[in-house]
């Protein structure tokens, strides 16, 4: 018989996860928590910038959207590859490496002076998003299980909380001190998290046997590097661009390939056969859908607040203040830690995720009715946090309860990998959408209104889909003490 506890949270009978006195537990999440604000803080740190920089580098704008492309490749690569290296080295020891390629690439960055310079600063910073993860697969060795649930949901809400919170910090000080001070933060952060995480963290006694994957780092790293920079690059240079067709298409065949070869090795980078059991595959396909619907949202809600009031549909604000409006979707989902931790025990991670989709769904649905003032879509914000934070929290519960303590680094790793493809073709349709629909009015170029609403819409439709797959996640059952096996 299925217990409350299995049907929500992972258990902890599957892992002899070490046990931590409250006062030291409570720390240890703090200082994770800290780590995944940082790494989150640092994927929208040149946002404020990011037009001024072909004139303060003193390049072209193609160039420098290689700053942004290159942080968007090095995540996607490096999250899955430091959760296998985490089940195999020690988790806390990958995730203080990962903070010092941060700390390092921030303090190039905070003396770059060309563009050449910056992207290598931005891929070395790129590494750091295995952080979230990671952290989270710590919290199921150290965390007793009835704390085990919102502070999953904590860390993983760190990865929309460090963006919203990040972007009015980053705009007020691109507006008030150099810019290169933005990277002097991100520096101090990461150097105060490695030591948090060196003092305080303990080592994990999860050890997962086996050797170093090269081939599928190789393969997966080619393939997704082909696969993401067509799809984020493809909109510039055009769908049927050679450049986006030679990428986007060997990109896939690599992956194709890579597949092939991981279903054949004995210590695969990444267990196909687990990933494929269906509330693994079910929950990754949720995370891309979440993801996109979480994108469109950050794209369509700081350019209606930011265009011009003659343009007919821009609130005309400035990029401080528009950030303070979305900020508190970051703050919404910080305070659905604890609730989604009792929601998921009480009700199982399986509704969690789809009440979060319920009230994503209801947050366009609103954005789609109600977007000509700044409380309301301050108070979209605020919802669309809650919805986020809920389905952020109850993804990586769905995964630890499919697997093994002893895989859920990298099981963690590629459904953080889910999360931010779905983000890229969010991207990637959106800026199509608005590029597409781009009218003249009142002397103001930019977006049309019904732009606008047709990316709220797809939103509205990814949020859809997301509940939809959600419902057909089967619940876990304990076939024998120490194992979760799927209904």
């Amino acid at each position: 018989m299925t217990s409350t506890r299995a049907q929500g949270m992972p258990l902890a009978a599957d892992d002899d996860r070490t046990r931590m006195p409250r006062h030291r537990s409570g720390v240890i999440l703090a200082v994770l928590a800290f780590a995944g604000l940082g790494a989150s803080f640092m994927q929208t740190i040149l946002i404020p910038i990011q037009g001024e920089l072909p004139r303060l580098l003193n390049t072209t704008s193609e160039n420098t959207a290689w700053a942004i492309t290159a942080t968007l490749v090095a995540a996607a690569v490096c999250t899955p590859v430091a959760g296998r290296l985490g089940d195999m080295f020690g988790k806390r020891r990958i995730v203080m490496s990962l903070l010092l390629l941060q700390a390092a690439g921030a303090i190039l960055a905070a003396f770059a002076g060309d563009v050449t310079t910056l992207i290598v600063a931005r891929a070395l910073q790129g590494a750091v998003a295995g952080v979230i993860p990671l952290g989270i697969s710590i919290l199921r060795d150290v965390l007793p299980p009835q704390k085990l649930g919102a502070g999953i949901a904590l860390v993983s809400a760190t990865l929309g909380v460090g963006g919203a919170l990040g972007l009015p910090l980053s705009a007020l000080v691109a507006e008030h001190l150099d810019w290169h001070a933005l990277f002097w933060v991100a520096a101090v952060i990461a150097v105060l998290a490695f030591l948090g995480c060196a003092v305080f963290v303990p080592g994990s006694t999860q050890r997962s046997p086996g050797r170093v994957d090269v081939v599928g780092i190789v393969g997966l790293s080619l393939g997704l590097v082909g696969v993401l920079i067509a799809v984020s690059r493809g909109g510039e240079w055009g769908w049927a661009d050679a450049r986006t067709l030679t990428l986007l298409i060997g990109g896939a065949i690599v992956l194709v390939i890579w597949g092939a070869i991981e279903l054949r090795v004995k210590d695969p980078l990444v267990d196909l056969r687990v990933s494929a059991r269906a509330p693994v595959l079910l929950t990754n396909l949720a995370s891309v859908t979440m993801g996109f619907a979480l994108f469109a949202s950050n794209v369509v809600l700081p350019q209606l607040l930011t265009l011009p009031q003659a343009s007919g549909i821009g609130l005309g604000l400035t990029l401080t203040v528009a950030a303070l409006v979305v900020a508190p979707s970051g703050l919404a989902m910080m305070a659905m830690s604890p609730v989604a931790g009792k929601v998921g025990q009480r009700w199982g991670a399986k509704r969690l995720l789809l009440l979060g989709a319920v009230i994503l769904a209801l947050a366009y649905g609103l954005a789609l009715a109600f977007h000509a003032q700044v409380w309301q879509i301050l108070v979209v914000s605020i919802v669309l946090g809650i919805g986020v934070g809920l389905g952020y929290a109850a993804m990586p519960a769905l995964i630890m309860q499919a697997v093994s303590a002893h895989a859920s680094g990298a099981a963690n790793g590629l459904n953080a990998l889910m999360r931010s493809l779905g983000t890229t073709i969010a991207a990637a349709v959106t800026g199509a959408v608005l590029a597409q629909s781009v009218t003249t009015i009142g002397g103001v170029t930019g977006p049309s209104e019904g732009g606008f609403l047709f990316t709220l819409a797809l939103g509205l439709g990814a949020a859809i889909v997301t509940f939809i797959i959600a419902a057909f996640i089967p619940r876990p059952r304990v076939a024998q003490e120490g194992t979760v096996e799927p209904s």
